[in-house]
């Protein structure tokens, strides 16, 4: 099969734009998305290229999909291809949450809208052990890689160990393993047999990489600048508006931790997110956290979009009273998450990609990055039961037990697992479950 044709800027928005309207399913889905796309129906990128740019980005705090996104778009197009893909894929998500959210606050109260979220919640967490099913199967190929895994995951259920230490320790074993046992640490595991089979790409195994993806020191501190510029006049803007001590500037700094402090990509960033946003901040609730996140799996995006969501709400509802319209205070909530968020993930990418173009096929670089991402799943099955708790115990270890939502799970469950059913149709059935309840107990009581 012939290598396919240099593809234009023009060409490759177009293709970006439309991603940012289709890509459904949370990390583990748009990744699958991606290399289908990308790997075999237009073979912009080989599989071995493909993944290994995803590797890094596993590594990076923040949304894998989006960096890959980003990285992907810089490799065929320089700075402002990566800077275009990586925006056309959160853009519309931005939007749409944002309205979502209006309408959540507007009528989340309305019985039969309680209800649906009812029901889709035990489904969320049902979506979240089988993103780690998914991302295990494709990663983690050998008994080292899953034990791995259950260390990460023991080391953060039972010793509440922050995943900062977690991934450190991982890349250490990685970086030991790669050099003492080489042949459990390799990237792309049993897929190696196949990664020709989808034909010459347009950036090939052996397509040298270009200029502008080579290291350079002026690049680095161009981009270095760039980006701290890029970080400074918003905040500095919101604490001249608002002053230190407010919402806005809160959001940024806290948001600004958020995407430099977690790693594993948006299900790790979760737990950190409800801890400030929730426990500490008190910006919204447990339960709104959850719908959050059911409202997150229902749009395109990153799922980490749920900052938005996050974003909007703390606005809104400290502006509720005394003013008119809260509304746009909830679009600059979310938007100051967003940015914030976001930003760090174009740094990485625009400055360490030149970095990671160099290490083809050096195990001393792609070992660590290997076992991180087994412990990432470890993390992700962490975050499954975080949620399971919250589902089923809504009112803590003392309080009565959702068996109704255990149903709702284990049902979603079987149709992810052995049907293989979209996250959209399961999401969309777990909401008419929850309606069809509540109807249900209108007509009975």
């Amino acid at each position: 099969m012939s290598r396919p044709p240099f593809v234009s800027l023009r060409e490759a928005l177009k293709f970006w734009t439309k991603l940012g309207f289709i890509s459904f399913g949370g990390p583990a889905g748009q990744i699958a998305v991606l290399h289908q796309e990308l790997v075999e129906k237009r073979r912009w990128i080989s599989e071995r290229r493909f993944l290994h740019a995803l590797n890094y980005c596993m590594l990076l705090p923040g949304p894998e999909a989006q960096q890959l996104v980003t990285y992907i778009g810089w490799l065929m197009h320089r700075s402002w291809g990566g800077i275009l893909a990586g925006t056309l894929f959160v853009l519309p998500s931005l939007m749409i949450l944002i309205a979502l959210s209006w309408i959540y606050l507007t009528f989340g109260q309305v019985p039969w809208i309680t209800a649906i979220f009812f029901g889709i919640k035990p489904a969320v967490t049902a979506i979240v052990l089988h993103a780690a099913v998914r991302i295990g199967k494709r990663t983690i190929h050998n008994s080292a890689l899953k034990w791995i895994a259950l260390a990460s995951f023991l080391a953060i259920f039972i010793l509440n160990l922050s995943f900062p230490i977690i991934v450190v320790i991982a890349a250490a074993i990685g970086y030991w393993g790669g050099k003492r046992y080489p042949e459990y640490f390799q990237a792309s595991g049993r897929g190696n047999k196949d990664l020709k089979s989808y034909g010459a790409a347009m950036i090939d195994d052996d397509t040298p990489t270009p200029a502008h993806a080579l290291f350079s020191y002026q690049k680095t501190l161009l981009h270095s600048a760039v980006a701290l510029a890029c970080w400074l006049l918003p905040i500095g803007a919101l604490l001249l508006i608002f002053g230190w001590k407010t919402l806005y500037p809160n959001i940024a700094w806290f948001f600004t931790k958020a995407a430099f402090l977690t790693f594993g990509g948006a299900y790790a960033v979760l737990p950190y997110v409800y801890q400030g946003a929730v426990d500490h901040f008190h910006w919204l609730s447990a339960n709104q956290m959850i719908d959050g996140l059911a409202l997150g799996e229902t749009t395109p995006g990153p799922l980490i979009m749920v900052v938005a969501f996050v974003g909007y709400l703390a606005g809104h509802i400290q502006h509720l009273i005394g003013n008119s319209n809260p509304f746009w205070f909830g679009v600059l909530g979310a938007c100051v998450a967003t940015w914030f968020t976001f930003l760090p993930s174009f740094f990485f990418i625009l400055v360490g990609g030149p970095l990671v173009e160099s290490t083809h096929g050096k195990l001393s670089f792609t070992a660590p990055l290997t076992a991180i991402t087994a412990a990432v799943v470890g993390v992700i099955v962490n975050l499954g039961l975080f949620f399971a708790y919250h589902v089923f115990l809504p009112h803590g270890l003392g309080g009565s037990i959702s068996w109704i939502s255990i149903l709702i799970c284990a049902l979603t469950g079987l149709a992810l697992f052995k049907f293989q059913k979209g996250v959209m149709a399961v999401l969309g059935g777990s909401a008419l479950a929850g309606l069809l309840i509540y109807f249900a107990g209108v007509l009975i009581g």
